[in-house]
């Protein structure tokens, strides 16, 4: 016999099912629950610092602990401004960059585009690309500070081989920045290969095969076809090369300390012997968040270009 629903019963099964307004109220409640842990250390280890550090910039502490460190308004940040040794770590910085980056994009998309073409042992040349990538600063010192040993350094003693005078690779000036971005090169080349590769393989193959039909040579889908896919994934990679390469420290003070006679000393090594060397953190502070502004602005400069492009 069949059930008559009555408006009692549709009520009684009304009052059981919660109300769709309170669904995304749960939802949210349940989100802001697992994103607490994050929000918490984000809090302590990154908003917190920022804010002391700001505020630090305008007093005029020391590592010491000696003084009131009181506050000097933009006393530090007039300072800062007319410094010579800023803009000097500065444009050896952004040297450092454009010696970097320009091959760090190309030469990894070369690699990328060797292996997706299908090179006979393709798992050997994915694991070889990669592998430097995995090892630490310390391991890379190590292993180019051997190379480039003027006396018994392998790459010396090539040249040597075939009648050229050894090269003060980190000892001359004119060397030892073409000479750590090479280390640089050899160390990260690896990250921007994976990620070309990754793109490269995202592209619909249907695109290659109407090419195909239309006679477009392996050129002409080159150009035509791969590099424009791949023009987001070329503008990321440019954009974290360049904030990577700014902030250039730990290969260059392995390596040259700053040497020869500051050439390749970069921004934050004068930060680093400004605040912990000469003990002063609060101007220190100030060099650090000038800094921080030219990055904020190359980088918005950088998205405002690639946005243009892809329009």
């Amino acid at each position: 016999m069949a059930s008559v629903s009555t408006p009692a019963r549709q009520a009684a099964a009304g009052s059981r099912r919660p109300a769709a307004t309170d669904r995304p109220r749960s939802a949210g409640r349940t989100g802001w629950l697992f994103a607490t842990p994050f929000l918490v250390f984000f809090t302590l280890f990154l908003v917190v610092p920022l804010g002391i550090g700001l505020w630090m910039s305008f007093t005029d502490s020391s590592l010491t602990g000696h003084g009131d460190s009181a506050f000097v308004g933009l006393d530090n940040y007039t300072e800062a401004f007319g410094d010579g040794q800023v803009w000097e770590t500065l444009g050896n910085t952004v040297w450092f960059t454009v010696l970097s980056t320009v091959p760090l994009v190309i030469i990894s998309l070369v690699m990328a585009l060797l292996v997706y073409t299908g090179m006979p042992g393709q798992w050997l040349w994915r694991l070889s690309f990669f592998a430097s990538h995995l090892l630490p600063v310390a391991v890379v010192f190590q292993i180019w500070n051997m190379l480039y040993q003027p006396d018994r350094g392998m790459l010396n003693a090539v040249l040597k081989a075939v009648g050229i005078d050894g090269i003060g690779w980190l000892t001359d000036e004119k060397y030892a920045m073409w000479s750590i971005a090479l280390v640089t090169l050899w160390w990260t080349v690896g990250f921007n290969f994976l990620l070309y590769l990754a793109a490269l393989q995202a592209i619909p193959d249907h695109l290659y095969e109407a090419a195909a039909l239309d006679g477009a040579g392996a050129w002409r889908r080159l150009w035509s076809i791969t590099l424009p896919q791949l023009r987001r994934t070329t503008a990321l990679i440019a954009v974290l090369q360049v904030m990577a390469s700014l902030k250039v420290f730990d290969q260059i003070y392995l390596l040259t300390k700053g040497g020869p006679n500051g050439s390749t000393r970069p921004i934050l090594e004068y930060i680093y012997d400004t605040g912990f060397t000469n003990y002063r953190l609060g101007y220190a502070s100030a060099v650090s968040y000038v800094f921080f502004g030219v990055i904020i602005i190359l980088s918005l400069a950088q998205l405002k270009i690639f946005s243009r492009r892809e329009d």
